[in-house]
């Protein structure tokens, strides 16, 4: 059977111990981005079965009514908001889906940002490696406040990471994240206004959904401090276009540490954040580690497999 895996940035996805389970299928892997659709529509005509990692590929309707051949899109992953299942539904081609939700990977980058921008790390290793004096001093984090809007499952876990350090922990978010706060012994802003004022680091843990798109905008960030680090390693759209980087111009806040980004992968240095001493950037790095790509990949590839066999299989329905 023909199997096409687009966009496999790392290209670490054939070392996986799950990729045996397609021995004896012809697959082709693709590490950079189609160049447009005709492309992309040349790269997976072929395919029966097309392994769509995460929201990486668009398949919109244009692109499912020019693949004749196609069968299964088997999503890495639980749920994404780039397949168009009624277009799916129409050529019928089935949207096989993940299981397991694994929210220590991003927690733990969340962290891991918070710590390299408050701490000066990335500035300060690169001088060093340059045979420079440091030049900065930087934030403690024990006694400062941690913002958490969104205290889901890996918003909880940052929210404990931080308290563990001493952070003094403020969350806000739905009726849910109230109760969650409470239970936890944190405190909880009275609005959004709030948090924002307050928070010496605000993490931004919400799932992209049509109302917490662009829930973040220019007032939200301008009541930031001037010291202050807003995180996201969730999703760059639930920040208005371009807010964050007049922000940062702005000087409120004055720092950010961000893994997420409207159009990926970032290649050649080509985003302004980049430039600015203040941001510490990572690839999408949140889910990106063995253990994560085992899991998500072995369920996916249990899912091909299950459709070779006329098994049953765990469909995203339009």
């Amino acid at each position: 059977m023909k199997i096409v895996i687009p966009d496999e940035y790392q290209d670490m996805v054939s070392n996986l111990p799950c990729y045996r389970m397609l021995d004896g299928h012809d697959v082709t892997i693709h590490r950079k981005p189609a160049r447009d659709l005709d492309h992309l529509v040349e790269r997976l005509h072929p395919a029966e079965v097309v392994v769509a990692i995460r929201e990486r590929v668009d398949f919109t309707r244009a692109l499912i009514e020019r693949l004749p051949n196609l069968k299964l899109i088997a999503l890495v992953g639980r749920a994404a908001t780039t397949i168009d299942l009624a277009a799916c539904n129409d050529h019928n081609v089935l949207v096989s889906t993940g299981k397991s939700n694994s929210p220590n990977s991003p927690a733990e980058l969340t962290v891991a940002l918070i710590l390299a921008a408050r701490r000066n790390i990335v500035v300060e290793a690169e001088r060093m490696r340059r045979g420079q004096f440091p030049h900065t001093l930087s934030h403690r984090l024990s006694g400062s406040t941690l913002g958490i809007y969104g205290l889901g499952t890996i918003g909880s876990l940052v929210a404990k990471a931080g308290a563990g350090l001493g952070m003094n922990i403020l969350a806000y978010g739905r009726t849910a994240a109230a109760e969650r706060a409470r239970e936890a012994g944190y405190a909880f802003a009275k609005n959004k206004e709030d948090l924002f004022e307050q928070a010496d680091v605000l993490s931004l843990h919400l799932r992209l959904r049509p109302d917490t798109k662009g829930i973040v905008g220019p007032d939200d960030l301008a009541r930031m401090k001037p010291t202050a680090l807003i995180v996201n390693t969730s999703r760059a759209e639930l920040i208005q276009p371009d807010a964050l980087l007049n922000a940062l111009k702005s000087g409120r806040p004055g720092y950010a540490a961000v893994d997420v980004y409207e159009n990926e992968p970032i290649l050649d240095g080509d985003h302004p954040f980049l430039s600015m001493p203040n941001v510490v950037c990572t690839p999408h790095l949140g889910w990106a580690e063995w253990d994560n790509f085992e899991l998500y990949f072995r369920e996916c590839f249990e899912q091909i497999l299950a459709y070779t066999k006329n098994n049953p299989l765990r469909l995203m329905q339009p």
